[in-house]
C-alpha cells in the first residue's frame, strides 16, 4: 500500500465513519502512524508504507471511526501554540477555550487559581506566558491532576504550579489576583444532542446533570472570599449562557462584569472584578 492508497482508504473509512473533513483527518492520522510531517508525508505519496506503519494507521482509523476524539486518538492537542497531552481522563482542549487565556492575558496577575484544571492547560498555558506568576490548579478526578502534572513539566512551569483535589474552593487557600474555570456547563437535557466524540470525554467536565449553571454558582458563592482586592473572575461558558452567569456574578458582588464572544462571535467568556 502506497502512501497516496493509504490516503484514499483513510478517507473513505472516516468519511463513511460520519466524520467531517476526512481527508484532512486521514492525513493527520498517516502522519502520526508513518512519523512524517506533512511536507515529507507528500515528498514520499507514491511509495510504500512499512508494513509496521501500515498496521499503525489502520489501528489509528479504527479508533478514529469509533468517534474517539482526535486528540485522545493521538494522544494530543495543540492549544495556544503548545502540545498538550490529552487522555480519556480530561477533557480535550477546545479552540473556543483559547478565548479565556486571550482574555486572561488582558491583565497583570502574579498568582492564578484554575478551578476543575483537567488536563491542565488554562494554568500551564498562563503560567507559561506569565514567566513571573505562580498558580493553582484543582481537580477532582487525580487521574486528571496527573495529565495536568504531566504537561506543566512537560512545558517547563512544574516548578509554578501547584495542585490539589476538590471541588471548586474546597482545596483553595488564600487570594489571586485571577481566578479562572472552563466548568461543565452542558444542561442534562442536552447531553443526547452532542456529537458522538463527546461522550468519550468525561461526563463531569460536561455536564453538571442539571441546568449547566451549578458550578458557576458554586463559583460566583466563593470567589470573593478567594480573590484580592481588584482581582478579576473569568469563566468559560456555553454560548447561550451569558445573561445568566453574568447576572450570578453581579449578585455575588461583583464588579465591571462583561460578556466576551470567542473568535466565532459567541459569547464565551464571562468576567467580573473585585472590589478594591
Amino acid at each position: 500500500m502506497t502512501f497516496a492508497e493509504a490516503l484514499r482508504e483513510g478517507a473513505a473509512r472516516l468519511a463513511a465513519a460520519g466524520i467531517g473533513d476526512a481527508p484532512r483527518e486521514a492525513r493527520i492520522l498517516l502522519g502520526e502512524a508513518s512519523g512524517l510531517e506533512a511536507a515529507a508525508l507528500q515528498a514520499r505519496i507514491g511509495e510504500a508504507l512499512e508494513p509496521a506503519q501500515a498496521d499503525r494507521f489502520r489501528a489509528l482509523l479504527a479508533a478514529r471511526g469509533a468517534r474517539l476524539p482526535m486528540a485522545q486518538v493521538i494522544g494530543r492537542r495543540m492549544f495556544w501554540g503548545r502540545d498538550f497531552a490529552v487522555t480519556p481522563d480530561v477533557l480535550d482542549p477546545r479552540p473556543e477555550t483559547e478565548s479565556l487565556i486571550a482574555a486572561a492575558l488582558d491583565a497583570h496577575f502574579a498568582r492564578v487559581a484554575d478551578l476543575g484544571t483537567g488536563s491542565g492547560a488554562i494554568l500551564v498555558t498562563l503560567l507559561a506566558e506569565r514567566p513571573e506568576a505562580s498558580g493553582l490548579g484543582t481537580d477532582i478526578s487525580p487521574a486528571a491532576l496527573a495529565v495536568a502534572q504531566r504537561n506543566a513539566a512537560a512545558l517547563g512551569v512544574a516548578e509554578r504550579a501547584q495542585w490539589a483535589e476538590g471541588a471548586w474552593f474546597d482545596a483553595v487557600a488564600g487570594r489571586y489576583d485571577l481566578i479562572v474555570s472552563n466548568p461543565p456547563y452542558i444542561a442534562e437535557d442536552e447531553m443526547a444532542g452532542l456529537a458522538p466524540e463527546l461522550h468519550h470525554e468525561p461526563r463531569i467536565a460536561l455536564t453538571d446533570g442539571g441546568d449547566g449553571l451549578s458550578a458557576y454558582r458554586a463559583i460566583c458563592a466563593g470567589a470573593r472570599a478567594h480573590l484580592a482586592p481588584g482581582g478579576r473572575l473569568m469563566v468559560e461558558i456555553g454560548h447561550a449562557q451569558g445573561a445568566a452567569v453574568a447576572a450570578l456574578f453581579r449578585a455575588a458582588g461583583l464588579e465591571n462584569v462583561a460578556v466576551q464572544p470567542d473568535m466565532d462571535g459567541r459569547d464565551r467568556v464571562v468576567l467580573g472584578h473585585t472590589p478594591r
